[in-house]
């Protein structure tokens, strides 16, 4: 197991960043940490790396106690925070010469880890020369630098245009090849493109941990249907495998369905029936976007 969570509690204060929070990830798995800002994402990475320890609860790293044995779960771990730390008046090589220092590893992991992050060309650069996403990989290259078998990255595509951003993204599905990654983000795209599984915070709790092909297959269809008149909602909740209906407007619904069977049809039968007209119709299946939207609001 690469990192075991047990019944993890956070206080500042009067403030519960995090309530009996547990998880468990297996070695190898790109998983997603989600949640609404606030909701505590920050301060479990940090109590994951040893930076800040909880009220209550129990952290696990390759079966090290962080909590008893930072130092020695830090070892197996690489952390790029949110705000990346780096001293920008520093060249590339030379930064992470000064880090393979401080990890006390070989200077040779360098180069290798130079040419994994796409930096080679711009080695001899200052920091401060770099580009957002280029600085973004002086991060990543510093993270890996002493062949972590963890890797945690807060927000680590922050401000990045969009060919930067498909270049981290191919870069973290890279390293999660042979490495446990847990990373945050609120671009809900960016995890479906690389994740395995998704684990979702809202004000300190955990509200969902599935993997992604299983969020994915939901059979949920959300339907927006306006009609030339007024629909009772009596009338509405006739339709089948109906979960949830909105009224919009007077003459205009929003209604969730579970089913596998495309269910404009009904709606098109159901108003039929009734002596109704369909004016518009639109249909979208539930993506992740929508699901977290619902879940966090």
């Amino acid at each position: 197991m690469s990192i075991k969570v047990s019944s993890v509690t956070k206080n500042y204060q009067a403030q519960k960043a995090l309530n009996n929070v547990s998880f468990e990830v297996n070695n190898g798995q790109i998983i997603g940490f989600l949640g609404p800002n606030g909701a505590g994402k920050s301060t479990m990475m940090k109590i994951l790396t040893g930076f800040i320890t909880p009220n209550e609860g129990k952290v696990f790293i390759d079966d090290v106690d962080v909590l008893k044995n930072p130092l020695e779960a830090q070892k197996t771990i690489g952390y790029l925070p949110e705000h990346n730390p780096l001293y920008s008046d520093m060249y590339v090589r030379e930064y992470l010469q000064f880090q393979a220092s401080i990890y006390r590893v070989d200077k040779s992991n360098i180069e290798a880890c130079l040419e994994k992050v796409g930096l080679v060309a711009e080695a001899h650069k200052k920091i401060n020369q770099l580009s957002k996403g280029y600085q973004q990989r002086v991060g990543l290259a510093a993270a890996i630098l002493h062949n972590p078998s963890v890797l945690i990255l807060d927000e680590p595509t922050t401000g990045l245009d969009p060919n930067q951003l498909v270049e981290i993204r191919a870069l973290i599905k890279e390293l999660g090849k042979d490495k446990t990654v847990l990373f945050s983000t609120h671009i809900m795209q960016e995890v479906e493109a690389v994740c395995d599984r998704v684990i979702i915070i809202k004000k300190g709790e955990l509200i969902i941990d599935k993997n992604l092909l299983e969020l994915q297959k939901n059979n949920q269809q959300i339907i927006k249907v306006i009609f030339n008149l007024e629909v009772e909602e009596s009338q509405i909740k006739t339709l089948k495998n109906l979960v949830v209906s909105e009224n919009i407007a007077n003459n205009t619904w929003q209604l969730t369905f579970n089913s596998e069977e495309d269910m404009r049809s009904k709606i098109f039968d159901f108003a039929q029936e009734n002596a109704f007209k369909v004016l518009e119709l639109s249909s979208e299946n539930k993506t992740l976007e929508s699901l977290f939207t619902e879940l966090t609001l």
